[in-house]
């Protein structure tokens, strides 16, 4: 008789490692969050399942830096979510827009530019991965950040309604990792999940696989946007092109792969077929599954589309719309902070939002922000024996501005286009 199902023994753990603050994920959201923290004085340990820093943003292949501003001449992001930006291209020689290499809009570089003078020009960068995978990792060590690559969260513990450790699996074996606050920037809400937390997945992601490419001289390098069309509404499958896939199940993103590599194949057929001489070849391609949204907590607020231009006593920072200029939202720390666990905190893309506002939320700019303020969020509860789910998020907010985020009430009066 086929078994269906086995009783693991039970083993004890090493404690392998401890922190102040643990953050599980290395992309942008994570980078922010160590960094954030380690800023703010607490000792931090980044845990990061791939071998390099960025996730989509670098192993992906979706090196667009999208906007920090309104679209209407107005910057509503700043500190670490603007540095990034700027790192994102500070080894750039020069542009190519074949690649989509292209450094900020010089009017957003000029501090004596008037908001008309920028309006309609988003303050954004698109940059080379490779370069920004080093860029981020020296930034990161050199901030103290201690980094803990190929290393997988599979469990945690907890005593109360706080988390301990968390049960990692890498090279070394099974283990447990000790802190005093964990951030989830796993992306998909792994932490959360293993905790215990509300969640929601949704399972209509498309086949997404960017990669570069040269020609057969090697000549023309490029960037090719391979994906299938996807809707802002994850649940709005007539607008979008299926096959669709959940981002929470193994066999669903195994088969998810397989159809955005099948996708790079057609591409590279179809310029065989044109140019047979001089195909194509790919010269990078994405080592990790690229999902938009996959499993997000379930908060005590989830952020709406309808809530652009609301003002939350709780905001910790802002956000514009990367599709199209004027709405700007602000984030409450009740969106970020874990609804069972004391001392868990969650950013970027698995953070709060409905399904109205998920689209807007889970870009590189917003990951950015909500990292930071988780990071700076936990260090300064810590530092006061507080905990991080519960802080004062004016304090948070305070300390953000601090930081160089704007949090002006204006930047949410909607501007109309000039």
């Amino acid at each position: 008789m086929k078994q269906t199902m086995i009783v693991e023994p039970s083993r004890a753990l090493d404690v392998s490692d401890s922190a102040d603050v643990v953050v599980a994920g290395a992309g942008i959201a994570g980078i922010a969050a160590a960094l954030a923290a380690a800023r703010a004085g607490a000792s931090v340990l980044l845990l990061e399942d791939s071998f390099s820093p960025g996730g989509l943003a670098t192993v992906g292949m979706v090196p667009e830096y999208l906007p920090i501003d309104d679209g209407r001449g107005r910057k509503v992001m700043g500190g670490i979510t603007e540095e990034l930006l700027h790192l994102s291209t500070a080894n750039l020689p020069r542009e190519l827009p074949e690649a989509c290499f292209r450094r900020a809009p010089a009017v957003w570089l000029d501090k004596d530019a008037t908001e008309e003078q920028r309006n309609g020009i988003r303050f954004k960068t698109a940059y080379n991965p490779a370069t920004y995978v080093l860029d981020l990792e020296a930034l990161l060590v050199r901030e103290g950040v201690r980094l803990l690559y190929g290393t997988k969260v599979c469990a945690v513990i907890r005593d109360g309604d706080a988390l301990t450790h968390l049960v990692v699996e890498n090279k070394s074996g099974r283990s447990a990792i000790a802190g005093r606050a964990f951030i989830d920037a796993t992306g998909d809400a792994d932490v959360c999940f293993l905790a215990g937390e509300p969640t929601v997945s949704n399972g209509n992601n498309v086949p997404c696989g960017w990669f570069y490419s040269v020609r057969g001289d090697g000549s023309g390098f490029r960037i090719h946007h391979a994906s299938h069309r996807f809707a802002e509404d994850p649940n709005d499958r007539d607008s979008a092109e299926g096959p669709f896939f959940r981002g929470d199940d193994a066999r669903e993103i195994t088969a998810q792969i397989l159809a955005s590599r099948d996708l790079i194949r057609g591409e590279l057929a179809a310029d065989c077929a044109t140019l047979p001489d001089d195909r194509r070849q790919p010269i990078n391609i994405a080592s990790i599954p690229c999902f938009r949204m996959t499993r997000r907590l379930a908060g005590a607020v989830a952020l709406r589309r309808a809530d652009a231009h609301k003002q939350f006593p709780d905001a910790v920072c802002l956000a514009p719309d990367w599709r199209r200029p004027g709405p700007v939202w602000a984030i409450p720390w009740r969106c970020l902070a874990a609804t069972h666990t004391a001392n868990l905190t969650v950013c970027g893309r698995c953070a709060s939002w409905d399904e109205s506002a998920w689209d807007a939320m889970r870009v590189i700019p917003v990951c950015a922000a909500t990292g930071e303020a988780c990071g700076l969020g936990s260090a300064l509860a810590l530092r006061e024996g507080a905990a991080p789910a519960a802080f004062d998020a004016l304090r948070i907010a305070a300390a953000m501005r601090e930081c160089g985020n704007p949090l002006d009430e204006n930047l949410l009066t909607e501007k109309t286009a000039q």
